[in-house]
């Protein structure tokens, strides 16, 4: 796709989109054609839970510890409102924004989430075409099910960032990001807040990890640096004491198989699939890093480098002076630190803090297209949605991914104009009034 039509496919994306949705599920409603996935989002959850397993509904909507970041990122939705104007021109609305060097139809991205083949099996390059067809950018996960090469390949023609779990081995981090570039990702989006993985009563309670299962480490198993340090494990003879065998234990050792490299009846016989979970949970994260790792990163990409999961505003300020691209205010879903900030709560300070010199990004807790307004309204460059997609393709698959990302949108977009507002810019502080 040429310059020149990505610029036009962005234009006639942000024509706005809320009333044509709205007319369309109210006319298909007429010959009794229902919503493939509830617009609700509690009965899109129910609709999720029904739909997947015990551990993996347990999993992508758990959170860390009592689980009050969660209920902070919320409340911290709810602590603003919004306050209509009246009598202004809305009859034409752009969603359009600028970011990361190109013009985006919409102000929306679809946040990394991990192990998504919990949710559908095609999840990862479902979510990924779903998305592409409205114009939103997808943040690839590390924690993939589906390798990214595979997933870029099914949106040829659109973004995609790479969502970068910094490994303890400098070469494997080289490889994944040398990766991503050659596979076109646009931008780097460094995870910071999960260098350990936060304590998640739901998972501990089930004894269920994903990535212990072999679930979630794609990029791993088809990354070659990852694979020869599995050949070296295994060659060295290293490994964990064995687990008792058990109808799980042999469950495991099935799944594991299935999901690692080669045919299911050699990976039976073969130490490799459990070395792979092993050098994997050896090598996932670096809890020494620094500011000043920065650097050696900047030196071995040329794509924008995103840091995200900052929250306070001396975080931003180091940011600004390292040279990053842009930010991503979040908490992870609350998943890492219970009894933390909720991240709306931290964006207007971050905000602040960068003196408008580069795009401060969000996610956590966001639900609907009201949601998206208030972010917005404070300071937000962009959206990012998290749980309700992973929602929405458990319930119906791509499709279903594709009508939550698309009623998000019309909500926005209907909330754009009845608040007011014609285009991205007029959402400011203004608009809202604090409870």
């Amino acid at each position: 796709m040429t310059r020149a039509n990505e610029q036009d496919s962005a234009r006639q994306a942000s024509v706005a989109p809320g009333r044509e949705t709205q007319t369309t599920i109210y006319l298909d409603g007429v010959v009794g054609t229902m919503p493939k996935v509830p617009v609700a989002y509690q009965r899109l959850v129910r609709a999720a839970k029904r739909a997947m397993s015990k551990e993996a509904f347990a999993y992508v909507a758990g959170s860390a510890g009592l689980e009050t970041t969660a209920s902070a990122n919320r409340k911290a939705f709810a602590q603003h409102r919004i306050v209509p104007r009246v009598l202004k021109d809305v009859g034409t609305r752009d969603l359009g924004v600028d970011l990361l060097g190109r013009r985006r139809p919409t102000p929306l991205y679809l946040a990394p989430i991990g192990v998504l083949d919990l949710a559908h099996q095609d999840a990862d390059t479902g979510a990924a075409r779903a998305a592409a067809s409205l114009g939103i950018p997808a943040v690839l996960s590390t924690q993939a099910s589906t390798p990214m090469e595979r997933v870029t390949a099914a949106i040829p023609d659109a973004s995609a960032w790479y969502q970068l779990y910094w490994s303890s081995s400098r070469e494997l981090t080289e490889s994944l990001v040398g990766r991503a570039e050659a596979c076109g990702c646009e931008a780097l989006v460094v995870t910071l807040d999960t260098h350990l993985l936060g304590w998640r009563p739901g998972d501990l309670d089930l004894g269920y990890l994903p990535f212990a299962r072999g679930r979630g480490i794609a990029q791993y198993t088809s990354d070659p640096v990852f694979m020869r340090l599995v050949a070296e494990r295994v060659a060295l003879g290293e490994k964990r004491a064995r687990p008792r065998i058990t109808p799980q234990a042999v469950r495991t050792l099935v799944e594991m198989s299935s999901r690692a490299p080669g045919s299911l009846a050699q990976n039976l016989r073969s130490p490799l699939p459990r070395a792979a979970v092993e050098t994997f949970l050896d090598v996932f994260a670096d809890p020494t890093l620094t500011w000043d790792d920065l650097a050696w990163l900047r030196s071995i990409t040329s794509l924008p480098i995103v840091l995200k999961g900052v929250l306070h505003a001396d975080d931003a300020r180091q940011a600004l002076d390292h040279g990053v691209a842009g930010l991503v205010v979040s908490n992870h879903g609350g998943r890492q630190v219970d009894g933390a900030v909720g991240a709306l709560d931290a964006l207007p300070g971050v905000v602040e803090a960068v003196r408008g010199e580069l795009p401060v990004l969000f996610d956590s807790g966001v639900r609907g297209g009201a949601d998206v307004f208030v972010a917005l309204a404070l300071g937000a460059a962009a959206v990012g949605i998290g749980r309700p997609y992973v929602y929405g393709v458990a319930a119906g698959g791509e499709a279903g991914a594709r009508e939550v990302l698309r009623n998000i949108l019309a909500e926005f977009d209907l909330t754009m104009g009845l608040a007011g507002c014609a285009s991205i810019d007029e959402i400011t502080r203004d608009a809202l009034a604090a409870v």
